[in-house]
């Protein structure tokens, strides 16, 4: 293995990292609905938990209104259910066949928190990507002690995966400050 292996092998973890991030965006609420925010919620199905949407079709209605439409009449109520018991706090009203889960308005306290949960999940990506470039760095000083690469190698392999981290981390904080911004806005 060689350091350019070892900066790829990071680069791709990185990207990893910063999609699990925004992944993990996606799923703290904003004023505005959007269908992922059910992704979470699961339903019981013939006695096996599943997520809402392999049970029924989520969907927009407008900007602050998800419907959702089961599949199987009978399901319309462990839906409405498994929605109302989720950690999410949204009130779904049935409208026959259809649920309707309008989205509360934040309050400024509850944007407040938010935003701590963003900031907080941030930090928690910039401490995932610090582990890798540690582990980068020692597979590379693995390498100088076993004399497959030079010190040169070495410390120039160090200095890619600090600017790399250093990228990374940038883009971390540029994501936080977008979902703040998103969270903050009335």
């Amino acid at each position: 293995m060689s350091t350019a292996d070892i900066k790829k092998n990071a680069e791709q973890k990185m990207a990893k990292s910063i999609e699990a991030f925004k992944n993990e965006l996606a799923k703290i609420r904003t004023g505005r609905a959007h269908p992922g925010i059910l992704d979470q919620v699961h339903v019981e199905y013939y006695g096996s938990p599943v997520p809402i949407s392999q049970v029924a079709n989520v969907s927009l209605i407008d900007a602050r209104n998800i419907s959702v439409q089961p599949w199987e009449k009978g399901m319309a109520q462990k839906i409405e259910k498994a929605i109302r018991e989720s950690d999410l706090g949204l009130n779904p009203s049935s409208q026959g066949d259809l649920i309707r889960v309008p989205m509360p308005a934040l309050t400024e306290e509850r944007r407040r928190d938010l935003t701590k949960v963003v900031k907080s999940a941030g930090e928690d990506a910039k401490v995932a990507v610090r582990n890798l470039r540690r582990d980068a760095n020692e597979h590379a000083k693995r390498l100088l002690k076993d004399k497959e690469i030079t010190e040169d190698d070495d410390r120039r392999s160090q200095d890619e995966i600090q600017k790399l981290t250093d990228r990374t981390i940038v883009e971390i904080d540029k994501l936080v400050q977008s979902k703040e911004a998103e969270i903050l806005a009335v």
